[in-house]
């Protein structure tokens, strides 16, 4: 995304930090451990970079850059009062649906598209309640769930949460992660989609079929958000080898499904 200025809220962009992984893991550890002010800080800072990649599908309805950024950024502290350290998620993939809901609430509150009231209060409590599994369990609920935590029709929220949102394509970018790029699609799943159902069945039995050290590598890399270089250490081999192994097992994966 670009924009006519590098300053956005008093903040020169050109020169936002990216922390990795392991570091923001260790930063929300000593926060929940001491309470950190200049750890929050750091955090807040490295993760910067991501509020803006969120804020990209958010403009362009006439809202000021500045404000949505500050709103994003409500969103991203949420995010690190509510992470849960016991849940192996990666915290960039825990952080994108808390800041894109705090931006929604934004736009519902302040939309000019007028919306009835009872179904901007649907939306509302649809969306509280999508925060609120979002950080119990550490993932974005389905409608289902939202449905059934405030005692609704499936419909009914879908047509709600539609009412203060608009329709984005499943294969946009939110954000990208040194290399590892997070799209729309990534935080959404559909239990009726029978197709997905039969290619997620297929990918398990794929990955059963590998070697414990391909297990291993895998585990590492795409659930513990672990770099090559980070997981040759671990294992005790080349980065090269990192590299050829997790190729191999992920080609091996393509040609089973």
């Amino acid at each position: 995304m670009s924009y006519n200025k590098v300053v956005i809220s008093g903040i020169n962009t050109s020169q936002l930090i990216v922390l990795k992984e392991s570091e923001k893991i260790e930063l929300l550890k000593e926060i929940q451990r001491t309470g950190s002010k200049e750890a929050r800080d750091r955090l807040i800072k490295g993760n910067l970079r991501l509020v803006l990649s969120v804020i990209q599908k958010f403009t362009g309805r006439g809202e000021e850059v500045d404000d949505l950024f500050q709103i994003g950024v409500i969103g991203l502290i949420k995010a690190i009062n509510n992470f849960d350290l016991s849940k192996e998620v990666r915290f960039s993939t825990y952080c994108v649906p808390m800041i894109s809901g705090e931006l929604r609430r934004y736009l519902r509150d302040y939309s000019q598209v007028k919306v009835s009231r009872s179904l901007r209060d649907l939306a509302y409590r649809a969306m509280q309640a999508r925060e609120r599994l979002t950080s119990e369990n550490q993932r974005e609920p389905d409608i289902e769930e939202i449905a059934k935590e405030i005692g609704a029709k499936r419909a009914d929220v879908v047509i709600a949460l539609e009412s203060v949102s608009e329709p984005i394509s499943l294969y946009e970018p939110v954000y990208s992660d040194s290399g590892d790029t997070l799209y729309v699609m990534d935080q959404i799943s559909d239990k009726n989609d029978m197709e997905s159902c039969l290619n997620e069945i297929s990918i398990r039995d794929a990955i059963k079929s590998l070697g414990e050290r391909e297990k291993n590598i895998l585990y590492l890399r795409f659930l513990k958000g672990k770099t090559q270089t980070e997981v040759a250490k671990e294992v005790g081999i080349s980065q090269a080898q990192v590299s050829r192994i997790e190729k191999n097992a992920i080609n091996q994966i393509k040609n089973s499904v």
